[in-house]
């Protein structure tokens, strides 16, 4: 991973909020929020909150004693997240680091991190992390993107703008939200990192967008897909994005755009 891949900044947040939450990230919110929701615990972390579609799926669901702590690297991330649920009395707000948790020892009944580990520099000590702020009967519950070929939008686009950069591919969809995606290393890295009990549930949704446009809007602007564009074509960004929807018209069509999106849900603890 580039150190780049986790810069979520500038322009980034509000169009990630706007365009990338309801088209990839808002059903996935619901799946994990309802898992939470089950295991009836009182003191959550949420990791790598983003602009709080997780956050606000589980606040939805947890009862009025409930303490969440919202945590994500990015301030910029945090502080759109905030903004919606700011009246809310249970909500903590924290910026942190996955990797060095500014919390104390079995300090939460549930970390939860929805597809912030592909992120993670080092994922082993990022669960570790998870697993030493969790209570002994604790769970640590997460998402991660599976591969490209199986989610096509994803797919498409890095194929479109690797025929724009023929000399300089862009590589970030496949090297970081979709490179950490096979089952054997996941169980692998969370055995190694202290936890058992290892579930990993693959789950599909719909994915819609009102036009080929929106989508390539919500990748190339919404994600550090942007800075890759950037350093490849100063200047550029919505001409590059114009010519990202065109390429996406042959396969999507010109109307609403229909797609399937795939992931692993995670639930694991420490017995």
């Amino acid at each position: 991973m580039m150190q780049n891949d986790k810069l979520f900044a500038g322009n980034i947040p509000e169009t990630y909020e706007r365009l990338l939450v309801p088209l990839l990230f808002e059903p996935y919110a619901n799946d994990m929020a309802d898992r939470v929701a089950r295991i009836r615990s009182r003191d959550i972390l949420e990791i790598a909150a983003g602009t709080g579609a997780l956050t606000r799926a589980m606040a939805d669901r947890l009862p009025a004693d409930a303490r969440i702590v919202a945590s994500d690297l990015n301030p910029p991330m945090l502080e759109r997240a905030q903004a919606s649920l700011a009246n809310d009395p249970r909500m903590t707000w924290q910026q942190a680091d996955a990797l060095a948790l500014p919390f104390d020892a079995a300090a939460f009944d549930v970390v939860a991190c929805q597809f912030g580990v592909m992120f993670y520099p080092d994922k082993v000590q990022g669960h570790r992390e998870a697993r030493r702020v969790l209570r002994p009967d604790g769970r640590y519950v997460f998402s991660a993107w599976d591969s490209l070929r199986h989610n096509p939008i994803a797919e498409a686009i890095e194929d479109a703008l690797a025929r724009m950069f023929p000399d300089n591919p862009t590589r970030f969809m496949s090297r970081t939200p979709h490179g950490y995606c096979e089952p054997d290393k996941l169980r692998a890295d969370l055995r190694e990192a202290g936890f058992q009990a290892i579930e990993i549930e693959s789950i599909r949704h719909n994915a819609e967008a009102p036009s080929v446009h929106v989508v390539a809007q919500a990748f190339c602007q919404g994600t550090p897909l942007r800075g890759e564009i950037e350093a490849r074509a100063p200047g550029a960004v919505e001409r590059v994005t114009d010519e990202v929807a065109q390429a996406l018209r042959p396969k999507f069509g010109d109307g609403p755009v229909q797609s399937t999106i795939s992931a692993y849900l995670v639930t694991c603890g420490q017995a």
